[in-house]
C-alpha cells in the first residue's frame, strides 16, 4: 500500500499534501519532452492588455458555460512577469469556466494534422475540479470542442502543469486551450506554452509477407470451442468466457444439459463449465470487480406450432473469473429474454427489453445495485413503460444518459426516428433523427467510436428478420457532443463475396449484411468482419477497417474463412489480436472453429513494450505513471468485450492523454468522469507512431473506495460539458402496463416445419420464387434437413404431397 500511495502524491490521490512539498516534487521532475518549434502562443503571460475596454488580456477570452457565480481578474500575483490570470466559482450547479486562447486567427496557434502538442501552464489552485480543455478549428466545421486532457492536482504553490495532445485530427488547422475550473474554488495560471513534439517517427518495417502486411493473417485455431456458444465474454485474466446455455438446441434443453467454457488464448486450452440454467440469449457485463453479471435467459422454447414463442428467465447469476463458479444473485423483477446491460458510471447496471415468462415484451426497467449486489425492486426504479425489443444496443453517454443507437435484434426499430437519447433521472426518452432505414436495422452493429471522449457513436449495416430483405451497406455516424445531435451519413460498407449456397459470387448493388462484428482497436480503428446477407444464411465473406479520423474504410482485409452469422462473435484479446468464435444458421448446425486474426499493425516490427505499470489500481482524475522501452504516440484503456448478437454496448476506447517526461517515462492521466470509463478493469494498451500497440497490462479503474485508501480524499467531480442539450421535445412515455404485445414469431422462423432448434424463414429473399419448388431448392442449398415435419398447417406450401414432410 505505501508503494501506492506515494505514487499517488505526485497528482491526484494526496490532495491533502498540498502546498510546497507538491510543488518540489513537481519542479523537481523533469517534465518538458524533446519538442521542436518554441513556444506557438501570443501573449502566453498576460502581460499584454487587451485592447481598449476589454475586460481580458490580449489574445484570451473569458470562456465557459451552466450554472455558476464566477470572477476573473488580472492579478499581481505572477509566476513570471508581472501578470496572472485568477479565475473563481463561488457557487457552482452545472458548468465551468476558463480563460480561453482566443479563437481567432491571430491567436490561436496553427497545428498541422497528424501532428501532436505538447501544452503547458504554471497554475495554483485550491481546488482538485480543474481540466486541461482543448478546442479545435475544423476548416469545414468551426470552432469545437475537442477534448480534455488532464485533471492537475491542487497546489497552494506554483507547480507546472504538462500534457501532450492527441494526433490532430484531419481538416483541423488551429487549437485553443485553456485550464477550466468545473468546482468551487480559486484557480490562478500564467505562464502557458504550445510547442510541436518534433521527433518524427522511424518507418515501420515489414516482417511478414506484403499481403498480410497490408490485409493481416486469419487463422484457424486447432482447438476447437467444446460448446455452442452464444456469449463471449474476455475475462480480466485474459481468459474467455463462452457461454452456451442449451447451444440453441432443443434436445440439450430438454435433457438439462447447459455449458460454458474457458477458452486461454495463451495456452490454448479449454475448460467446460458447470451452467445452472439456461443462458442462451441471456445478457452480461462485467461488474467493476471484474466477475460477470449474467442476466436472464432461456426458460422455454417456442411450441412446435408457433403459437408460444420463446420465454424469458427471472434468472440471474455472477460468473467468478478466480473460481471459475457461477453464484446466484436475486431474480430480476421478470424474464428478458435477449435484455440489454449496460454499466453505469456508479458501478450499476441497467437492463431494458427482452421477453417475458409469456413471451411477451417486457417493458419494465430492471437496475442491478452495485452497492447491495441485488437487482432492486420494481418501486425503486424509474420506469417509462416503454418496449425497447431485443438486445436494444444502450450506450453510456458522458453525461450519464443512455443513447439508444437503433440497433437492435430481430425485426422491426423502435416506433418513432429508431434512435433516442434515455434520461434515467428525468425519465424521458427523446428521440434522435437521421437514422436511415431504422427497421432495418436488426443485427446491425453499434459502437462508441475511438476515443470515448469524442463521444461519436457508428452503426453499420443491418436487415430484418421478418421481411428478410437483403442486408443493407448503410453505416451512419453521430456525433452527441453537439446541442442537436443527428446521425449523418456515413460511407457505405465494403463488399466482399457472398455464399447464397451455389458458391462465393462477389457482392453487387445495395448487398451489405447483417449479424456483422464491429471490435474496437487498439491503433483506433474498428474491425468489423462476418456477417450474413439474409436472415441466417448466405455468409459474406469481408473485412475492412473503419477509421473515425477520417471517416473512412479501408476495403480489402483479409477474411475469416469460417462463415461466421448467427450466434456469432468477434473481440479484442489482451495481445492486440482477434478471436471470432461461432455460427449457427437456420438448418440448425453450429460451426465449433475458433479464428484468430492477426491485424496488419503485428506485422509492423517489434512491438513496444510497457516495461513497468507502477500502480495497476487506478482512481479517476489520477494521473499513473508508466515506462515504455522505446516512445509511444499514444496510451489507451479498453474495457473488455462482452459480446452477443453483434451487440456490446460496453465496448469502449478511453484515450490516456500523456505527460511525456523522457523518452521512456511517461504520466498516463486518467478522466475523473466515470461515465467515460466506468469502473472495472480495462487492457492498457501503449501504441507507437506507426500504430503498433502492446501487449496489454491489466489495469483496475475505481473511484471512491480506492482512493480512501491513498488520501482519504472524496472522488473529484467529473467534467462534463453541454452536450446533446437541445434536443426536442421528449416523447410522452405509455401508460403503466404489464407488457407489450410481441408475436410469437418475433424470432423469424416459421415454427411450422422440423423442430424448434431449426429455423425455416417466414419470409424467404426476394430472388426466391414463391413456389414449393424454389423453396425446398433453396432449404436444400442452405442443407436444412431434407424432410421436416410439418406441425399443423402448411403455410409456405412446402408439402406438396400432403404426406406430412416437407419437399
Amino acid at each position: 500500500m505505501r508503494r501506492k500511495i506515494r505514487r499517488r502524491a505526485g497528482r491526484r490521490a494526496a490532495l491533502a499534501a498540498v502546498g510546497a512539498m507538491t510543488a518540489s516534487l513537481l519542479l523537481t521532475t523533469p517534465q518538458q519532452a524533446a519538442a521542436g518549434p518554441p513556444n506557438l502562443l501570443t501573449n502566453p503571460g498576460f502581460e499584454t492588455a487587451g485592447a481598449a475596454g476589454s475586460d481580458m488580456p490580449s489574445c484570451w477570452s473569458r470562456s465557459g458555460w451552466g450554472d455558476n457565480d464566477f470572477t476573473f481578474a488580472t492579478v499581481a500575483d505572477a509566476h513570471g512577469g508581472t501578470k496572472a490570470m485568477k479565475v473563481s466559482l463561488t457557487r457552482r450547479v452545472s458548468g465551468d469556466r476558463k480563460a480561453l486562447v482566443t479563437e481567432n486567427a491571430a491567436c490561436a496557434p496553427t497545428v498541422v494534422p497528424g501532428k501532436q502538442y505538447d501544452l503547458s501552464a504554471w497554475y495554483k489552485s485550491n481546488t482538485p475540479d480543474v481540466s486541461v480543455t482543448v478546442f479545435r478549428h475544423d476548416t469545414t466545421a468551426g470552432w469545437q470542442y475537442w477534448t480534455d486532457l488532464q485533471n492537475p492536482p491542487v497546489s497552494a504553490a506554483w507547480a507546472r502543469t504538462e500534457v501532450r495532445t492527441p494526433a490532430v485530427p484531419p481538416n483541423t488547422d488551429r487549437i485553443a486551450w485553456g485550464l477550466s475550473v468545473y468546482g468551487v474554488g480559486t484557480l490562478t495560471t500564467d505562464d502557458y506554452a504550445v510547442e510541436e513534439v518534433g521527433a518524427a517517427p522511424p518507418q515501420p518495417s515489414c516482417t511478414g509477407t506484403a499481403e498480410q502486411c497490408a490485409k493481416g493473417k486469419w487463422e484457424v485455431m486447432a482447438a476447437q470451442n467444446p460448446v455452442r456458444s452464444m456469449h463471449a465474454v474476455v475475462l480480466k485474466n485474459g481468459k474467455v468466457l463462452l457461454i452456451a446455455g442449451s447451444g440453441n438446441d432443443i434436445a440439450q434443453f430438454n435433457a438439462g444439459t447447459f455449458t460454458s467454457a474457458v477458452y486461454d488464448p495463451v495456452a490454448g486450452s479449454v475448460k467446460t463449465i458447470p451452467t445452472p440454467v439456461d443462458m442462451f440469449c441471456s445478457g452480461h457485463v462485467q461488474l467493476a470487480d471484474g466477475r460477470v453479471l449474467v442476466m436472464s435467459g432461456n426458460k422455454g422454447y417456442p411450441s412446435a406450432d408457433g403459437t408460444i414463442g420463446y420465454q424469458g428467465l427471472k434468472d440471474s447469476y455472477v460468473f467468478d473469473p478466480a473460481t471459475e463458479k457461477y453464484t446466484k444473485t436475486n431474480d430480476m423483477n421478470g424474464g428478458h429474454w435477449y435484455p440489454s446491460a449496460t454499466i453505469l458510471g456508479n458501478g450499476d447496471v441497467i437492463s431494458f427489453g427482452g421477453l417475458k415468462e409469456d413471451s411477451t415484451g417486457n417493458v419494465t426497467a430492471e437496475k442491478f445495485s452495485a452497492a447491495q449486489g441485488r437487482w432492486l425492486p420494481m418501486n425503486e426504479v424509474n420506469q417509462t413503460w416503454s418496449y425497447w425489443g431485443l438486445y436494444p444496443s444502450m450506450i453510456l453517454m458522458q453525461d450519464g444518459r443512455l443513447f439508444y443507437s437503433g440497433s437492435h435484434t430481430f425485426g422491426n426499430g423502435t416506433a418513432g426516428s429508431g434512435a433516442s437519447v434515455y434520461d434515467y433521472d428525468a425519465n424521458t426518452i427523446t428521440d434522435v433523427p437521421g437514422l436511415r432505414r431504422k427497421d432495418e436495422r436488426d443485427e446491425s452493429a453499434s459502437v462508441l467510436l475511438p476515443p470515448a471522449q469524442d463521444q461519436r457513436v457508428l452503426t453499420v449495416g443491418g436487415g430484418n428478420n421478418e421481411s428478410n430483405p437483403a442486408a443493407n451497406r448503410l453505416t451512419d455516424v453521430i456525433d452527441l457532443k453537439k446541442p442537436s445531435p443527428a446521425y449523418t451519413a456515413g460511407p457505405d460498407l465494403p463488399q466482399g463475396l457472398v455464399d447464397t449456397g451455389a458458391g462465393k459470387r462477389p457482392q453487387t448493388g445495395a448487398e451489405g449484411k447483417m449479424y456483422v462484428s464491429a471490435v474496437l482497436l487498439p491503433d483506433g480503428k474498428v474491425l468489423e468482419t462476418g456477417g450474413g446477407l439474409h436472415d441466417r444464411a448466405d455468409p459474406v465473406f469481408e473485412a475492412s477497417f473503419f477509421d473515425p479520423a477520417s471517416n473512412t474504410y479501408q476495403a480489402g482485409l483479409a477474411t475469416d474463412p469460417i462463415p461466421r452469422t448467427y450466434h456469432s462473435g468477434a473481440f479484442l484479446l489482451p495481445d492486440g489480436r482477434v478471436m471470432s468464435v461461432g455460427d449457427n444458421p437456420g438448418n440448425g448446425t453450429y460451426n465449433h472453429a475458433v479464428s484468430v486474426y492477426t491485424p496488419p499493425y503485428l506485422f509492423k516490427g517489434p512491438r513496444p513494450q510497457l516495461t513497468s505499470v507502477i500502480d495497476t489500481e487506478w482512481v479517476y482524475g489520477d494521473t499513473q505513471r508508466i515506462t515504455v522501452n522505446r516512445p509511444i504516440a499514444k496510451a489507451e484503456l479498453i474495457r473488455p468485450a462482452a459480446v452477443t448478437h453483434s451487440s456490446d454496448p460496453n465496448q469502449r476506447f478511453v484515450d490516456l492523454p500523456m505527460t511525456v517526461v523522457d523518452g521512456t517515462t511517461i504520466d498516463l492521466n486518467v478522466t475523473s468522469n466515470p461515465n467515460l470509463a466506468p469502473p472495472g478493469w480495462y487492457m492498457l494498451f501503449g501504441v507507437d507512431a506507426n500504430g503498433v500497440p502492446s501487449v496489454a497490462t491489466w489495469v483496475h479503474l475505481g473511484g471512491a473506495p480506492a482512493l480512501a485508501a491513498g488520501a482519504q480524499q472524496p472522488r473529484p467531480a467529473p467534467h462534463e460539458h453541454a452536450f446533446a442539450d437541445r434536443l426536442a421535445a421528449p416523447k410522452p412515455n405509455p401508460a403503466r402496463r404489464e407488457a407489450a404485445p410481441v408475436a410469437p414469431t418475433v424470432a423469424g422462423c416459421d415454427r411450422h416445419y422440423g423442430t424448434a432448434g431449426v429455423c425455416v424463414p417466414g419470409a424467404f429473399p426476394a430472388e426466391v420464387k414463391k413456389t414449393t419448388q424454389a423453396r425446398c431448392a433453396w432449404l436444400a442449398a442452405h442443407r436444412f434437413p431434407q424432410r421436416m415435419k410439418v406441425n399443423g398447417s402448411d403455410p409456405l406450401r412446402l408439402d406438396a404431397d400432403g404426406d406430412g414432410f416437407t419437399c
